[in-house]
């Protein structure tokens, strides 16, 4: 039986009434939470890839240049790979092709030369400054159905969730 969507529940919801069904001796709630957490992170991020898209661009390299371009100074693969959670091969993977598009440039580190830095060229900045706001306005709108206490209480309960999984 295909439990309807209606106006009070979601998706989430169904695959609750199935676990639920198929498993009625476990408690689902953490579904009902988690669930939801993954759909609203998916469907966002769908949103974002259509829009990247347009411009050539993926998430994973809008993220590389949000980080380079939100930092104050240029930074090592490694300082992008902790603030992007990506992995230290996408990141190298990553830079290369911003780097041949002129999106970023690489520096030697003049205290380190083995080191690499990482900086956004104009037009990776240009980039960022453009797509940005948009990214916040549909953010925003995926938000608006919250008032300033629920979402400062949202952030307040997420931010305990995040910092239970530590490092």
């Amino acid at each position: 039986m295909i439990t309807q969507v209606t106006e009070t529940t979601d998706v989430v919801d169904h695959v609750l009434g199935e676990w639920a069904r198929a498993y009625p001796d476990l408690d689902m709630s953490p579904v009902g939470i988690l669930g939801r957490v993954q759909r609203i992170a998916s469907v966002t991020s769908a949103r974002l890839d259509r829009n990247l898209e347009v411009h050539g661009i993926t998430r994973s390299e809008f993220d590389v240049l949000g980080a380079l371009v939100r930092a104050d100074r240029p930074l090592r693969a490694s300082e992008v790979v902790f603030t992007t959670m990506l992995s230290g091969a996408s990141v190298t993977k990553i830079s290369d092709s911003l780097s041949r598009r002129g999106l970023l440039e690489r520096h030697k580190s003049e205290r380190d030369g083995r080191v690499v830095l990482l900086t956004p060229t104009d037009a990776g900045r240009a980039l960022v400054d453009r797509e940005l706001p948009r990214r916040l306005d549909d953010d925003r709108q995926v938000l608006d159905g919250l008032d300033d206490a629920e979402r400062a209480a949202l952030t307040t309960l997420l931010r305990k969730v995040s910092l239970s999984l530590g490092e």
